[in-house]
């Protein structure tokens, strides 16, 4: 089977079915490559996903765009008007946002991993002219008027424009030869969900130490929350054996009960993951773009590694319906003009998370004064704050 479009997706995470939705919406024939025939979602009601996003302005309207975002379950979607930052030791600085102060609606939402993609799947069975194709590339070329890839079967896939969505270890970066700078924080996140004992009020709450690493709760519906915990190796491997209740307490204490005793919620689930920074030296090739964590990889204390790769997304389809007549989807200038469109953004957010990251992992108590009356400073300077989380949020402000 050979198949033709005008852009062709590699991946099919949710970035690259978001891409996928919004090329197709402006009009493209698309293909997108899912490495597996996909597997149905069993929703009990009483699970919650342990992989949650904390969603961005940007990215809720792209996922507006492609009426994905009316289709996600509501009830499981909670808002954050506000985030506050703590600082370690006894003279612990603090660092408050809120929607009212950023005069917006809310700051963003948590949404998990399950109802976003089961949104997007939906979606895609809806999207005419976009064809899901199942099986493993295993080799990439390109020239001078296309790109395309062959499949384990013998299937080949062709498009003006290949997008490389497929996750931190690229195989389509691989197949481009395209070189990259790799650090590992020499942490893991630990991720749980847990109900707690006070109302968190819409409120993420973040606490940095340099012996613990960087604990985060994210809001969710009801009195529950999403713990994401950027421990150092040891201390992961420790956590990765205790219990969620033993986890649980230390979080409660940890956390100086801002939520009251925390609890595991039932089924107890807890995942962890390594943390590291991927900095590809590009992020396009000749007819490739890569999007998502193919482009790039940053530390999760930000929370806004997803929102990135949305953002890639966002800024690839207005290059690419702004080319003009006389220039196909994989146009070098197209490209061109897309690296640059997205590079300020990317280095932005690898110095700002890398920059925290290492900040905060040095037990130095000169260090540990001076960040901690840094996040008391920019507590105070409501102009800085503004451009902050003006950032974060993806506008201006």
């Amino acid at each position: 089977m050979h198949v033709q479009s005008d852009v062709c997706i590699i991946g099919d995470g949710a970035i690259g079915k978001a891409a996928a939705l919004g090329f197709a919406q402006a009009g493209l024939k698309v293909s997108l490559l899912s490495p597996a025939a996909p597997t149905a979602f069993s929703v009990v009601k009483e699970e919650w996903d342990v992989r949650v996003y904390a969603v961005n302005h940007i990215a809720q309207t792209l996922l507006s765009s492609v009426k994905v975002w009316d289709a996600l379950d509501a009830s499981r979607v909670e808002p954050v008007d506000s985030m506050v930052v703590n600082g370690d030791g006894a003279t612990a600085g603090e660092l408050a946002f809120d929607a009212y102060g950023a005069r917006v609606g809310t700051l963003a939402w948590i949404v998990e991993d399950r109802n976003l993609n089961q949104a997007l799947d939906a979606a895609l069975k809806f999207a005419s002219n976009v064809q899901i194709v199942h099986g493993r590339a295993v080799s990439l070329q390109s020239n001078d008027t296309s790109a395309g890839v062959e499949l384990a079967n013998g299937d080949t896939l062709a498009a003006e424009l290949l997008v490389g969505a497929d996750g931190g270890q690229s195989w389509v970066r691989a197949q481009c030869n395209i070189d990259f700078d790799y650090r590992p924080y020499g942490q893991r996140a630990i991720v749980s969900n847990f109900a707690c004992e006070k109302p968190h009020h819409g409120v993420a709450y973040q606490w940095f130490s340099a012996a613990e690493g960087i604990i985060a709760l994210l809001p969710l519906p009801g009195q529950r929350v999403s713990l994401v915990w950027s421990a150092p190796e040891t201390l992961a491997e420790t956590l990765s054996k205790e219990s969620l209740t033993q986890l649980a307490a230390r979080v409660t204490d940890l956390s100086m009960q801002q939520l009251g005793t925390l609890s595991p919620l039932q089924p107890e689930v807890m995942k962890s993951f390594p943390l590291s920074l991927i900095r590809p030296h590009t992020i396009t090739a000749p007819r490739i773009a890569l999007v998502g964590d193919a482009a790039h990889v940053i530390h999760p204390l930000a929370g806004h590694g997803m929102n990135l790769g949305f953002a890639d997304v966002a800024a690839l389809i207005k290059t690419v319906t702004e080319r003009g007549m006389h220039r196909d989807c994989g146009d070098a200038r197209v490209l061109s003009r897309y690296a640059r469109t997205r590079k300020e953004d990317i280095l932005l957010m690898q110095l700002a998370t890398d920059g925290l990251a290492r900040l905060f992992g040095t037990d130095l108590e000169p260090l540990r004064v001076v960040r901690n009356i840094g996040l008391n400073l920019v507590n105070k300077l409501p102009v800085l704050k503004r451009r902050l989380i003006g950032h974060a949020l993806g506008k201006s402000l």
